[in-house]
This record gives C-alpha cells, sequence and structure tokens, in this order.
C-alpha cells in the first residue's frame, strides 16, 4: 500500500533541528517496515487559526509504501507526544495503473 503523510513543524525550531526532527520520524517509519519513497518540505504556511500557540507552520510531506499498519500507528503514537509536530494526517495513495 503507498500513503502520503503530512505533518505540521513548529516553526521556530532552527534548520538543524528539524534536519534532525525529520530524519527520526522518517526513521521511525523505516524501522517499522515502511520504505519512504520521497521526504521532503513543502512550505511555511499562515494557519486560519492558532494551534499549540503558534499561528504558521512548516508543512512536510512524506511519501511511503508499507504492508501493514505498525509503522502508521507507530508515527501516529510518537508524533501525538511530539511537542515540535502540530498536526500530522495519512492518507492512502492510489497507485496509477500503467495502461
Amino acid at each position: 500500500m503507498a500513503y502520503e503523510l503530512t505533518y505540521i513543524i513548529r516553526p521556530d525550531m532552527n534548520a538543524d533541528a528539524k534536519k534532525a526532527l525529520v530524519e527520526r520520524f522518517d526513521k521511525v517509519l523505516s524501522d517499522n517496515g515502511a520504505t519512504v519513497v520521497e521526504s521532503k518540505d513543502w512550505s511555511s504556511r499562515r494557519f486560519t487559526y492558532e494551534i499549540a500557540g503558534y499561528r504558521e507552520g512548516l508543512y512536510h510531506i512524506v511519501n511511503f509504501t508499507a504492508e501493514d499498519d505498525a509503522a502508521i500507528n507507530e508515527f501516529d503514537r510518537l508524533a501525538k507526544i511530539s511537542e515540535d509536530i502540530l498536526r500530522h494526517m495519512v492518507v492512502k495513495r492510489e497507485l496509477a495503473s500503467a495502461e
């Protein structure tokens, strides 16, 4: 199964801390059976409403494949307790058929 994970990183992190956070959470996915296809920053965006005291955040997108829910469940668990990730969402992607 192919998935797309979008998460919002708090905007006041320095570049090194943000890079370490992204690497750590990419590793959470891969250590739990997922294959990370792409992991990239999307953009910094202003929120419609305040989230955890912030008015904007950095959106990061990860495309990955996984055979079961273990990687998603572990990412979800750790993201919920991380103060650096404001929100996250996983969606299942439809793979384009080769016709």
